[in-house]
């Protein structure tokens, strides 16, 4: 049986008092005392992944900050825009009417992460902010020991998927990221001294083991979404098995119709590098059509072309790139017109 390692637990009551225990514990700081360099304080919020990666030893810290009693950290206000805190549950978020009638995309990728059980404690802040994978990477200890360690655990060895890459190539895979792209979503981001909005977009690095452009002391503590008069939007992944399984390839589109003509188009992959991509060639591609089979087949080639996986997870390098295109192709045939789902991909 794998087990946590100790730890010391913090449950601040704002999210700025979070923030000023992460700087007070040595935010971003390495300790290079348990086996491989960890850090010491680290944030938890529903803690399914967390906890997992910390019984694999992936992650030691001395102290986990947990959001878990943070004042009016789960609640979906609708003002202007929609305000969704960062503590509200994946459950939550996926069975609210208002983002299934109007920010669709989200509350389809809400439901397909993992299990319902898991979605009933998963925030949509962890993840947002849902850690990189690799099938090098998220193996127990013993395996790691025996097999060699990677990059993301021990920034002295190479990259094993790639040994000449001079960085780390684990994979995002969250399956909110995507669906919150296209809806054009912003993040609110906390520390000691004050507060940030950022575009989600900005908030991603293509980079493994520093995949987020946050400050180690900033707390994420809210999503906006602009308003979605005019917009259609979906969310679409392969995985191996049809529930609880990461996705191998995710993509996310979102058109806003003038009549009969598209006038702005977002599509968003996922799984598909070490970073979530808005992929701006797609989106030129759909604009300004009535998104016949023709536009449709050139924002698939565009996707295709900007996907890149690596050898990091299941299934092939081919196959995902084949699925980045297929996807694309369902997911906008499907917002052609109302009650599309299960329509035949274009002709080609």
């Amino acid at each position: 049986m794998l087990r946590l390692p100790r730890f010391r637990i913090a449950t601040p009551r704002t999210y700025r008092e979070a923030a000023q225990l992460l700087r007070d514990n040595g935010a971003g700081e390495l300790d290079r005392t348990r086996g491989t360099p960890t850090l010491r304080v680290m944030l938890v919020a529903g803690g399914t992944d967390l906890f997992p990666n910390m019984k694999r030893r992936q992650f030691s810290p001395e102290v986990l900050v947990s959001l878990a009693r943070v004042r009016d950290a789960a609640r979906i206000h609708e003002n202007s825009k929609l305000e969704i805190s960062a503590g509200t549950t994946l459950t939550e978020v996926a069975g609210d009417q208002r983002v299934r009638d109007r920010y669709t995309a989200l509350a389809q990728a809400a439901e397909l992460v993992s299990t319902p059980q898991l979605r009933n404690m998963g925030t949509i802040g962890g993840n947002v902010c849902l850690d990189t994978r690799c099938n090098w990477y998220d193996q127990s200890l013993f395996w790691r020991t025996a097999e060699g360690f990677c990059m993301k655990t021990n920034p002295e060895v190479v990259c094993r998927v790639a040994t000449s890459s001079p960085r780390c190539l684990a994979v995002a895979s969250a399956d909110t990221v995507p669906a919150l792209l296209v809806l054009g979503a912003s993040a609110h981001l906390q520390n000691a001294e004050g507060e940030r909005e950022v575009a989600l977009s900005d908030l991603y690095r293509e980079d493994g083991i520093r995949a987020w452009a946050m400050r180690q002391d900033e707390v994420l503590t809210e999503i906006t979404l602009p308003r979605a008069e005019g917009w259609r939007s979906t969310y679409l992944k392969l995985r191996d098995r049809g529930s609880f399984d990461f996705p191998i390839a995710g993509v996310g589109a979102a058109v806003r119709w003038d009549g009969g003509t598209v006038r702005e188009a977002r599509i968003a992959v996922t799984a598909l590098g070490s970073r979530p991509l808005l992929v701006e060639a797609a989106r030129e591609a759909l604009v300004g059509t009535r998104l016949d089979d023709r536009a449709i087949g050139a924002a698939a080639d565009a996707v295709h072309r900007a996907a890149r996986p690596m050898d990091n997870t299941s299934g092939t390098i081919s196959q995902r790139k084949v699925a980045s295109r297929v996807l694309t192709e369902r997911a906008l045939v499907s917002l052609r017109s109302p009650g599309a789902w299960g329509a035949a991909p274009p002709k080609r």
